[in-house]
């Protein structure tokens, strides 16, 4: 029986890599020599503060041999690129039994079936199993979207690199980071904000000059309504929690673009989801509450569904855009929790703690690599703990 060890970043990535360890041990015996496998978790806060592909090898390297595994591979949602093309993969040279998948780089559906035959490509490098054909990596609909290649890497510590074309797979490389950051959490994630269009919702499903200005939008400005309260919120969120990537964090203009580009997707995804149960719940308080005889009475007329249609369009918007005044009463590090993934914000933490720094002028140099060999240290053991929970 092999024995193999994923070692995956917090938060998505764990939930990827649980997805993964139900289904791999039926599917890699399909597909490789190996009779059986077995498969166990571990979420690394160390290796999620790691900014290369090399840097995640060299941890998911210490975790093989920390736990006896014979192989490893690191899931990780961070965006890895070579010469401007989308990585989706590295098999170590100086690490001979270690991998590490990108989930970005797959796209931002079916993240797990695609992860699952990253994977299996990528064990098949380790194990020396060569057919790579049989495992749906290279169908038809992906050569034609973002087509996959495989590739002697010219590095000491890479032996081979899966990496996509650069156009398409960009295109695919973007919607998985706006995948990995979840942006349906934002509904839930900020309270203040989300009382705040609560509450202006009500206000105007109650208040009859609300129903008649609804009554008198036509379908155009409606949409127009719709598209401006989302905007206003979203432009809101990334100007006074400050999400914008900076050239000064990212010199490489296409990756700040594509960070920046993330950000605006996310932003605008999380909140049109806000938008979209703040209008079902509008929708049927209206139903419930106002009495058709009293809505016809107030605008003059016959009452329709689209009626109530365009009043609790009209109370949403209101509240979507009372929701961006009231965002700002939270901290930065809500917003943050709220709109990305474990690593992301935890990066975009460590560049606000700079701006702070150099604020308040910077500590000795031995201090600042003193306090952060101590939080590695830390997170390391508090990882190893919760692996004993997680370990399967």
């Amino acid at each position: 029986m092999a024995s193999l060890g994923l070692v995956s970043d917090p938060d998505f990535p764990s939930h990827v890599a649980d997805s993964l360890a139900e289904s791999l041990p039926r599917y890699l015996t399909e597909r490789l020599d190996e009779a059986e496998w077995s498969i166990e978790l571990v979420s690394d806060p160390v290796a999620a503060g790691r900014s290369s592909g090399k840097e995640i090898l060299d941890a998911t390297e210490r975790q093989r041999r920390l736990h006896g595994w014979d192989y490893a591979v690191g899931v990780t949602d961070l965006p890895l690129r070579q010469e401007k093309r989308p990585v989706l993969a590295d098999i170590g040279q100086e690490h001979e039994r270690v991998g590490v998948i990108s989930l970005p780089a797959l796209g931002g559906f079916q993240p797990q079936r695609r992860a699952r035959q990253l994977l299996a490509s990528v064990l098949a490098e380790l194990t020396g199993n060569d057919d790579r054909t049989d495992n749906g990596l290279y169908s038809p609909p992906t050569e034609v979207l973002a087509p996959i290649r495989r590739e002697r890497a010219s590095s000491d510590s890479i032996a081979v690199r899966y990496r996509s074309t650069r156009r398409r797979g960009r295109a695919r490389l973007l919607s998985g980071m706006v995948r990995s950051n979840t942006p349906w959490r934002l509904v839930l994630g900020m309270s203040g904000a989300l009382a705040a269009a609560l509450a202006t919702s009500v206000f105007g499903l109650t208040s009859s000059t609300v129903w008649q200005i609804a009554d008198m939008l036509g379908p155009f400005r409606r949409g127009l309504l719709v598209v401006l309260a989302v905007a206003l919120m979203a432009t809101w969120l990334i100007v006074t929690h400050k999400l914008w990537e900076k050239p000064r964090y990212t010199a490489d203009r296409e990756q700040r673009m594509l960070y920046n580009s993330s950000t605006a997707l996310t932003i605008v995804t999380g909140v049109g989801c806000l938008y979209v149960v703040l209008f079902a719940a509008n929708l049927a308080g209206s139903l419930f509450l106002i009495d058709p005889e009293l809505l016809s009475s107030s605008l003059g007329g016959s009452i329709g569904i689209g009626n109530y249609l365009g009043l609790a369009l009209a109370a949403t918007s209101m509240g979507v855009a009372a929701g961006a005044l009231g965002s700002g009463l939270e901290d930065d590090a809500t917003v943050r929790r709220a709109a990305y993934g474990y690593r992301e914000a935890q990066r975009r933490a460590n560049q606000q703690q700079t701006e702070q720094r150099e604020q308040t002028g910077y500590p000795d140099q031995a201090g600042v690599r003193q306090q952060t060999e101590q939080q590695d240290q830390n997170g390391s053991r508090e990882g190893t703990e919760q692996d004993s929970d997680t370990e399967r």
